[in-house]
């Protein structure tokens, strides 16, 4: 580590006014940043903390979405169960440590290509709402750690379109509990939506073709015959392209199955 400032204001307002220094960078739960910083991949001069907001925490229901603060932690959303699917997934990222420290807006802000969230939020076709704009999931997820947030930008909250159902499956790397491969799926009255994390080298994506299946026969069999090009799959230690684009097909059918059943809406 190295020295640096650190601020934990208790208004968004002081907040933004302190990440107006050049060298400034916003804190949220820490669970990427600090081992960065540890890393030294990563040397800011000032930290500006935002765990002391209360107006950037909590979950509410808004119409036909939920609405979850930026800087709510991964168990408070685990916990909640307004949308179910949403929760389940919380539940199953990192360890009790992560998910009472980790944000749903610092994942969303740092968009690991093996996180989560963006699944959740790409599928649910989610808005981000930051202290300047509304930004639609579609337009959100730019590639790899890359998104649509400008420099400062400070996502305040995320809303999500309850749907008819959903699911979402990992199979996860058991040291980091990261997604080698995570599919959620979720079916609104106008169509079907899947989304995708962890498998492929520009992060998250839409799975077009699944989608355009499920839309008209939402069961695991209209995927049969279908899947996703191994080309621009992931390669590593803990599984091959082709090997990545294997799970793609088999996870999306088990998350099919399982909002079929009923037991994740």
């Amino acid at each position: 580590m190295y020295a640096f400032d650190l601020e934990r204001p208790t208004s968004l307002a002081d907040a933004l006014t302190a990440l107006k220094d050049e060298e400034a960078q916003p804190l949220s739960g820490g669970q990427t940043l600090i081992p960065t910083l540890k890393q030294r991949l990563a040397m800011p001069s000032k930290l500006v903390s935002l765990t002391a907001i209360e107006e950037l925490k909590g979950i509410c229901k808004d119409g036909d979405a939920v609405v979850v603060g930026g800087t709510t932690c991964h168990a408070d959303v685990a916990s909640d169960g307004s949308y179910p699917a949403l929760s389940a997934l919380a539940g199953q990222i990192g360890d009790p440590h992560v998910r009472n420290r980790g944000t749903i807006g610092g994942s969303l802000a740092n968009n690991d290509p093996s996180a989560c969230y963006p699944a959740a939020a790409l599928a649910s076709g989610a808005t981000i709402k930051t202290d300047k704009r509304e930004i639609a999931a579609d337009d959100y997820f730019t590639g790899l750690f890359e998104t649509a947030l400008d420099e400062g930008e400070v996502i305040t909250s995320v809303s999500f379109p309850v749907p008819e159902k959903a699911a979402y499956v990992k199979f996860d790397q058991p040291a980091s509990r990261f997604a080698l491969v995570g599919v959620f799926v979720a079916k609104y009255a106008d169509g079907v939506r899947v989304a995708v994390t962890g498998a492929s080298e520009g992060g998250v994506f839409r799975w077009a073709e699944a989608e355009a299946a499920l839309s008209s026969n939402f069961s695991a069999d209209a995927l049969e015959g279908l899947t996703v090009p191994a080309d621009d799959m992931i390669g590593d230690i803990h599984g091959s392209p082709a090997y990545r684009a294997h799970l793609v097909g088999v996870l999306t059918k088990r998350a099919v199955a399982a909002a079929s059943a009923g037991s994740l809406k």
